[in-house]
């Protein structure tokens, strides 16, 4: 008895100081599952210190909002095709392995959370030498190389689609879906007073993720007379693209009432995000698993367009994961003209059957309780590793 007393009592000091790392960075894919886990873990009465290892802090914002350290560690892009900077990067990821190591050695993190990207390899490379134990997610239906690269490595490895359980050890893989930040969950009371939007025609919202997609801002640019008539429109163009859009818009619908249909935004935060999401009829997307959950969550019929497979492999893998499930429509981007676009559109807003099943479908794809899961396997490898 007096031994079970003493090992709850180290167990009691363990958590008391017990260190979470995060990786994985680059896109607010897969920056935002990280914070979602944080936001779990800052809940819990055991109340861990956290860090963020990488190249930038990527939002600065949300990581002093849960008092998560930013530790600077520089890493290298790993391209698929020829840049001049691949050779420069080799250099940068082989330093980035020294100060990684160095920087794990003086924290000394319990257990180190990895959402893959190229940020990542550092710190996983490190980790391994350290002898530092890590939990992987992969967002992707085919795993990134970040993340295949961890796989002997890691004590537990979380997937969003049932796709790449084929890639892992069954043993230690288990379907989480996605972790969501709280503010995506939370559902406003009146979604169009959040937005400003009049609810008197269906809402698109249209989005090419964090950065935007300089193909679909064209595409919609030139979608806005046979679109506005019927549908207001919210389109999130990216912040480098916001300006232009903005003039192009207006020359494009000058003399017209249609204007007053189209809002565009450059970036947007959680809270809008959700109120998008709750207001719209329809999302017009790229086919970042992030975003795809998202639209699952609140059960939105989509179309996705897939960033192309020369660019982007994991994206058209993705894209056609998730439209098997009868959630969504794709459109190839080389294929992409503001007819087919427009036909789409009215194909699956006219027809109440299918805009239903595609709803049903859309809620059915969602896994909830990602971040509870994900956190609370972080705090028992955290326990394990120190005791």
């Amino acid at each position: 008895m007096c031994l079970d007393i003493e090992l709850l009592k180290r167990a009691r000091d363990k958590l008391s100081n017990m260190k979470i790392g995060f990786v994985g960075g680059g896109t607010g894919g897969h920056f935002y599952p990280l914070i979602a886990v944080a936001e779990e873990l800052s809940r819990d009465a055991r109340n861990p210190q956290m860090y963020y290892f990488g190249p930038s802090p990527y939002d600065k914002t949300a990581l002093q909002n849960l008092n998560i350290k930013f530790i600077y560690c520089p890493a290298g892009k790993l391209r698929t095709y020829f840049s001049i900077q691949n050779f420069i990067d080799i250099f940068r990821n082989f330093f980035g392995v020294f100060v990684a190591i160095w920087k794990l050695f003086v924290i000394y993190p319990d257990v180190i959370f990895s959402k893959g990207g190229y940020t990542s390899v550092p710190i996983l490379l490190a980790a391994k030498f350290l002898r530092i134990p890590v939990v992987i997610h992969e967002s992707d239906s085919i795993p990134g190389r970040a993340n295949k690269m961890a796989t002997k490595q890691a004590k537990y490895i979380a997937i969003s689609y049932d796709d790449a359980a084929q890639f892992f050890p069954p043993e230690k893989t288990a379907l989480t879906g996605i972790p969501l930040r709280t503010a995506i969950k939370d559902v406003p009371a009146d979604p169009y007073q959040v937005l400003g939007i009049p609810n008197d025609k269906p809402l698109l919202y249209i989005t090419g993720g964090s950065s935007g997609a300089e193909r679909i801002n064209n595409i919609i640019l030139r979608s806005l007379n046979q679109l506005l008539p019927h549908y207001r429109i919210f389109h999130q163009t990216g912040p480098a693209n916001l300006e232009e859009m903005k003039l192009a818009a207006q020359s494009l619908l000058a003399g017209t009432d249609l204007l007053d249909s189209y809002y565009l935004e450059g970036s947007i935060d959680a809270k809008m995000v959700s109120a998008l999401m709750s207001a719209s009829s329809l999302v017009i997307t790229r086919a970042g698993s992030t975003t795809l959950f998202e639209i699952a969550y609140h059960g939105k019929p989509s179309v996705v367009i897939p960033i192309p497979e020369d660019i982007s492999r994991d994206q058209r893998s993705n894209a056609y994961a998730y439209a098997r499930t009868g959630a969504a429509s794709v459109i190839e981007e080389q294929n992409l003209t503001p007819n087919l676009l427009a036909q789409e559109i009215s194909t699956i807003m006219s027809d109440q059957n299918r805009y239903s099943e595609m709803s049903v479908a859309a809620k059915a794809v969602f896994v909830d309780g990602a971040s509870k899961k994900i956190a609370d396997i972080l705090l028992s490898i955290g326990i394990e590793h120190g005791s």
